[in-house]
């Protein structure tokens, strides 16, 4: 119930049709903004409800690549905060930062932890596996790769090749799109 009212609130705020040009450079009919979802306020309980029903019980952290999984992270680690689960959250910076402490992480990701990698659409999985391989420099797991919406339908294929779980909340094809052929070759 919870991912059914998720994807009519992604279908109502995130969804546009035209002709859109995406980061792959495949053209496309229809393009989805799920911050649009992510940052309204009840669009962040649909997705911290639908991410925490399908998060282990053994998860301590979660987090990935800015910008896509930074209102994601903070908002299911509120939430369940506010619930009695305590999670970490963190970012992964595209690049090494040069001052200050260093490194690639922001935020509360200790070694050991076992993450929750998430993003807010995912068309081909690049993004959450460089989120992996920066979690694994430090020492952390990650457990389970958790989009909110899985465009192309080719991270599930990538994530097992690394040995990782890979569970969208909502695909391409619950929104009513077929997969993007042209994000599978990109």
């Amino acid at each position: 119930m919870a991912h059914d009212a998720l994807r009519d609130h992604l279908l109502a705020h995130a969804v546009r049709h035209g002709d859109f040009v995406l980061k792959s450079g495949v053209r496309s009919s229809w393009f989805i903004d799920s911050k649009q979802t992510t940052c309204r306020p009840e669009g962040m309980l649909l997705v911290a409800d639908a991410v925490l029903a399908e998060m282990p019980a053994d998860a301590t952290a979660i987090g990935g690549l800015t910008m896509g999984a930074d209102a994601v992270a903070f908002g299911v680690a509120a939430i369940a905060a506010t619930r009695g689960r305590m999670l970490r959250s963190f970012s992964v910076r595209k690049e090494v930062k040069d001052h200050g402490a260093g490194g690639r992480i922001a935020g509360a990701l200790e070694p050991g932890d076992r993450c929750v990698i998430v993003e807010d659409t995912v068309s081909r999985g690049v993004s959450m596996l460089e989120a992996v391989d920066v979690v694994r420099a430090v020492d952390a797991e990650a457990i389970l790769l958790l989009p909110v919406v899985d465009r192309g339908g080719t991270c599930a294929a990538l994530a097992a090749a690394r040995n990782v779980r890979f569970q969208a909340l909502v695909t391409a094809i619950d929104l009513g799109f077929p997969y993007e052929p042209g994000v599978l070759s990109a």
